[in-house]
């Protein structure tokens, strides 16, 4: 095995973090020019014309020695139900210190609201910043009084000095007069660790987040929100390796491929992509993320798997388990999982069957090609896993027979080169997720209604590590993903509505060190993001931000203040 130059990530992590620049300062609004306050270009949720009613879950919530806070809720008595919307607010700040990224969960009994890392600070910034999401489809979990838990996995040994603080609201929008509350789920039921919540380690790909639950005899629709966080070896499964070439390339192993594989009474149901969230220490450079952070990192988006083929079965009365592995999972994946069940109020039985179900596990195809000489390593190493299955089902209830097909295709892949010998190590990956489907929905006498959703998640991964001719070290790291959605519906043959959804991130850096492995800085940093949704409603969202040298320097008149 040729001598790995890549210093240890946590190691460099708390040695960078403790020589940021001592010129940052913290940032008194959201897009201020010359500011190194965390910053992303996404939207805050749009409200109703409805005053809310605000209800405090925690305040000022300090967490430090992966200590949980708990909280009451209980339902607005002034807001009754059902909602025009449901919106989380969350603030969070670390304090100016030397801390790395944390993963975020909230929890209201065992469901989880709200899943996220945090930012990174330095001795001279203490980083704050904003999310919100709508839970509105998670009504009925608001109705009754109950406990609930913040967890961010925070400590303050070893070197690490900064508490994270926290602060979190739910806001409920009463329907305005004259209008109807929009379709929220009947029924939310939680796959998580208990009756606190808590995500599940999935350490290996036969590993199962599972929940067995006797459900409602009248299930009209279903559908499971899937969350699958990587953590510890899988942090960075898109760089991983088959397990043969892993010694040689210094690097993960069970390949890049990863997958949430969904099943219902242990017969396959459905599948999530992963997106490959990066975390604000990603990839050994805190800098890549500072000011903007990568797609999704401070908020997570939750794969949404329709199970509404199933219906028919899962409304017999018999108790039924849904249960999620990742395929190839590496130690591991933290996951979590809502059933949300849309009843049919009119009928109190629902008979149906599953009549097509042609979905199977993945198979990878790998390539390899590198020539291993005694002091260097070239080539590729190249996966790629594809296939299209079909899931249909009927149920029989008060709109008569009702038939839901699903047709779905994936395709996914990964590639890497490597260059690799006594003075660089270069790996540039280059990967794909894509997720395609048409659901076909239809009744006698009705029009059928056809609705196509396209899921891409493109990410390119570039390293490289070269010793300079004075002995001194530089890595230079470029990161560019996107989350791509697209959906159109069609009634009969007329375009009910259309979206789009594009949000995209760029980062480059270089880390120098001397021979020692010393920091000496950083230079050539830069990131920007692009938000961009519109849809056939006339709602419509565009904002591109930038940084260079660390410090917000651009954003565009569509992004929100």
């Amino acid at each position: 095995m040729l001598p790995s130059l890549r210093p240890s990530t946590k190691s460099l992590v708390i040695l960078v973090l403790a020589l940021l620049s001592a010129s940052f300062a913290f940032a008194s609004g959201p897009y201020v020019i010359g500011s190194a306050n965390t910053v992303t270009a996404d939207p805050n949720i749009t409200r109703p014309t409805t005053t809310p009613c605000v209800v405090q879950l925690f305040s000022d919530a300090q967490f430090y020695d992966f200590n949980v806070e708990n909280f009451s809720y209980t339902p607005p008595a002034s807001c009754p139900g059902p909602w025009a919307k449901v919106v989380l607010e969350a603030d969070i700040n670390v304090a100016a210190g030397i801390q790395y990224d944390r993963t975020a969960n909230f929890w209201l009994g065992p469901t989880n609201i709200y899943f996220g890392t945090t930012a990174e600070p330095s001795p001279s910034l203490g980083p704050s910043w904003h999310v919100e999401s709508d839970l509105t489809d998670y009504s009925p979990i608001f109705t009754t009084a109950q406990s609930g838990q913040a967890d961010i996995g925070n400590t303050l040994c070893c070197g690490l000095t900064s508490i994270i603080f926290a602060s979190a609201t739910l806001e409920f929008y009463p329907v305005a007069k004259g209008q109807t509350a929009p379709a929220a789920a009947n029924v939310v039921l939680p796959l998580s660790a208990g009756p606190s919540g808590g995500t599940v380690a999935l350490n290996t790909g036969t590993d199962t987040l599972s929940g067995t639950f006797t459900l409602p005899t009248n299930i009209a629709n279903a559908y499971l929100d899937v969350y699958a966080q990587g953590q510890s070896t899988d942090e960075f499964w898109y760089t991983c390796v088959p397990n043969d070439v892993a010694t040689e390339l210094d690097s993960c192993t069970n390949t890049a491929f990863r997958e949430t594989e969904i099943t219902i009474d242990g017969q396959p149901a459905g599948v999530a992509p992963v997106f490959p969230w990066i975390f604000t220490g990603g990839l050994g450079d805190p800098f890549l993320w500072s000011p903007i952070p990568g797609v999704q990192t401070l908020n997570f988006v939750p794969y949404r798997v329709n199970l509404t083929p199933f219906a028919g079965l899962l409304s017999n009365g018999e108790p039924h388990t849904v249960a999620l592995s990742v395929y190839n999972a590496d130690s591991y994946f933290s996951a979590t999982a809502s059933l949300l069940l849309y009843l049919d109020s009119t009928t109190p039985q629902i008979t149906g069957a599953v009549t097509t179900n042609t979905l199977t596990g993945p198979s990878p195809v790998v390539t390899e090609n590198l020539n291993v000489q005694p002091n260097s390593i070239t080539g590729t190493v190249k996966l790629s896993s594809n296939r299209a299955f079909v899931i249909a089902g009927y149920i029989k209830g008060s709109h008569g027979e009702v038939t839901t097909r699903i047709a779905q295709s994936s395709d996914f892949f990964n590639n890497q080169t490597f260059t690799i010998n006594d003075s660089k190590y270069v790996q540039d990956i280059s990967q794909s997720t894509g997720l395609y489907s048409s659901t076909t929905t239809s009744s006698p006498g009705a029009a059928t209604t056809v609705t196509s959703q396209s899921f891409q998640f493109p990410l390119t991964v570039d390293i490289a590590e070269v010793v300079l001719s004075n002995g001194d070290i530089n890595q230079t790291t470029t990161a560019d993903q996107t989350y791509s959605v697209g959906v159109t519906t069609k009634q009969g043959s007329q375009i009910t509505f259309t979206s789009s959804l594009i949000d995209a991130g760029q980062h480059a850096d270089t880390l120098e060190f001397d021979s020692s492995g010393n920091f000496l800085g950083n230079e050539k940093q830069s990131s920007a993001q692009q938000y961009n949704y519109f849809d056939s409603t006339a709602v419509a969202y565009d904002c591109a931000i930038s940084a260079v040298a660390n410090l917000l320097s651009t954003f565009t008149p569509g992004c929100q203040q």
